[in-house]
């Protein structure tokens, strides 16, 4: 893996966007995995291992997130913004297309992007995220993130990162330490706290509604594969079999015993990906 690091314009300025990649840098066969809300692109550390003879895999932090610059507007904090650093991403790869997974926020960017006319995205994996999210799954978003205290050792973050993250399902220790390491930074008193931005979660103050995007579901044409935990609050078992029915009419694949959102470390969860990565192109 090599970090490397992209710089972006934005309405108030050039931000920088940190991404990690992995794989043969020649290769022209690009995958970018996108992480959720308060993640970051170390998440996909042992599903970008296990791709990178296949592609060149390539896992940003989202602007605000992880290792990259925070705004210093944050009303900055948008889709716009974020449709428009992937864009950047993307040229910077060299490839004419890429290949999209996306978990949760990573996957409605995906969406956004694919279902632009000329869109370079050929393959489109969509974690645990639909065309409508329920207001209720926003106000239990809404609890958490941008509030996070700091914690006096990494040991007691992991134990708030497992606590607000239990819908991920049963990860290992090592997998629940790695997660907590590389979503957090270390304070100059020495305390921890959560490596992003606390003003991300400016668009979850105030009244929340539900979110409805089919437009850009429906304007999809390339194959697509949507994941689902199947006790997931945010992507509902009925907006799941409607995205079946329409627009890209995506295969779909249901977890047992997670909710929001699969976090592609188990075998079976990777597995489920590749083969359809790497399936014959329809």
């Amino acid at each position: 893996m090599k970090a490397r690091q992209l710089r972006c314009l934005g309405p108030n300025g050039f931000h920088r966007m940190a991404y990690y990649e992995w794989g043969d840098a020649a290769n022209l066969n690009v995958l970018i995995c996108a992480h959720g809300l308060s993640r970051t692109g170390r998440d996909f550390d042992s599903f970008a291992q296990t791709l990178q003879t296949q592609y060149r895999v390539i896992c940003p932090d989202v602007v605000g997130r992880g290792q990259s610059d925070w705004l210093s507007h944050a009303d900055d904090y948008g889709y716009p913004l974020y449709l428009s650093d992937m864009t950047a991403l993307i040229a910077r790869t060299g490839a004419d297309n890429v290949d999209w997974v996306g978990t949760s926020m990573g996957g409605l960017i995906g969406m956004m992007l694919a279902a632009q006319p000329g869109s370079p995205i050929r393959r489109l994996v969509v974690n645990d995220v639909g065309p409508f999210v329920p207001k209720s799954a926003l106000e239990r978003i809404g609890l958490y993130v941008g509030k996070a205290p700091r914690f006096d050792s990494i040991e007691a973050l992991e134990q708030y990162v497992r606590a607000v993250s239990a819908p991920f399902g049963p990860l290992t220790d090592a997998q629940w330490h790695h997660l907590a390491v590389h979503s957090s930074r270390r304070c100059s008193d020495g305390s921890f706290e959560m490596a992003y931005d606390r003003a991300i979660a400016t668009p979850f103050s105030g009244a929340l509604q539900d979110v409805a995007l089919w437009p850009f579901w429906d304007a999809i044409q390339c194959p697509t594969l949507v994941l689902r935990g199947r006790d997931s609050d945010l992507l509902l078992h009925d907006t799941a079999q409607e995205m079946t029915r329409r627009g890209p009419r995506a295969r779909l694949v249901e977890f047992a015993g997670i909710g929001h959102a699969p976090m592609l470390m188990a075998q079976d969860q990777i597995d489920v990906v590749r083969e359809f990565l790497l399936s014959e192109k329809p």
